[in-house]
């Protein structure tokens, strides 16, 4: 069961799966932020190389282009809210732009999660309600914006404090895709990366895929076609896009993009700003 509504530039959903099959569920990536509300299920979601299993009312958050991944551990009920939202959206309330600090500086899968105990993510699971339970599409909007921004706040008082308190190293995934993320317009191969790491091709594949939800070679396409499409609507030519974010020639460039986000790049250049 899936009830969703776009509302223009907020997007929400509230799914449930009552035998979730794993298969149907893949790595992907916005050009949006994400805040994730757990529900119930046998879930651990992958962020970036680090994994987080989850709990009733775990809440997540990510941030555009930032590779996330649930998995599916069990055939329990899985349910969830989830909304999506341009960085820009708390810009005209918020110049300085303090609420989207846990979206713009914090680091590529690291403090992902909340717990109740660290934000009151019941109150949140009422404001999802409250904005399915509108009737009109007016209301839906009015209602998604004043507790979107309650939201954000929220997260940024969390996190602050998440963030003095958490300090470690991180692990040989969480090292690999933080390399793959530093160079990920340059020159890449998965023999290139193994070696790099002193891993077999194979070790290398496995453990990419089970910290990512990806094949390398996967998550390293949809990221350089995220960014490039941020930068084709931004007013880079898809030329020149197409060679910054590391493609080869722009044929292979084409046919990703069109595959990928289901139409040409020009489409995207020729749309408002």
């Amino acid at each position: 069961m899936i009830e969703e509504y776009n509302l223009g530039d907020i997007y929400i959903r509230h799914a449930i799966d009552d035998c979730p099959a794993p298969t149907n569920f893949n790595m992907h990536i916005h050009d949006r932020c994400e805040i994730y509300l757990f529900i119930s299920g046998s879930v651990t979601y992958l962020v970036e190389g680090s994994a987080y299993p989850l709990t009733q009312n775990s809440l997540m958050i990510m941030s555009p282009a930032e590779s996330h991944c649930p998995k599916i551990l069990g055939s329990n009920r899985y349910e969830r809210y989830v909304i999506n939202f341009p960085l820009s959206f708390a810009s005209s309330w918020d110049p300085e732009g303090r609420l989207m600090k846990a979206y713009k500086e914090r680091a590529l899968g690291k403090n992902n999660m909340f717990h109740s105990s660290e934000i009151n993510t019941a109150l949140i699971q009422e404001f999802f309600i409250h904005i399915f339970s509108e009737k009109d599409e007016y209301g839906r909007k009015l209602t998604a914006r004043a507790h979107l921004l309650t939201m954000l706040d929220m997260i940024h008082r969390a996190l602050e404090h998440k963030a003095n308190q958490e300090h470690s190293q991180n692990s040989l995934s969480e090292q690999v895709v933080l390399y793959v993320n530093e160079h990920l317009f340059e020159e890449l191969s998965v023999p290139m990366l193994a070696e790099h790491f002193f891993l077999s091709s194979s070790h290398f594949n496995r453990l990419f895929k089970n910290a990512t939800g990806a094949a390398p070679w996967d998550y390293i396409t949809k990221k350089r076609l995220t960014v490039a499409k941020d930068l084709i609507l931004h007013g880079t030519s898809s030329q020149d896009a197409c060679e910054r974010c590391g493609f080869k020639d722009y044929s292979s460039f084409y046919r990703a993009y069109k595959k990928h986000f289901g139409h040409a790049p020009n489409a995207d250049s020729t749309r408002p700003k």
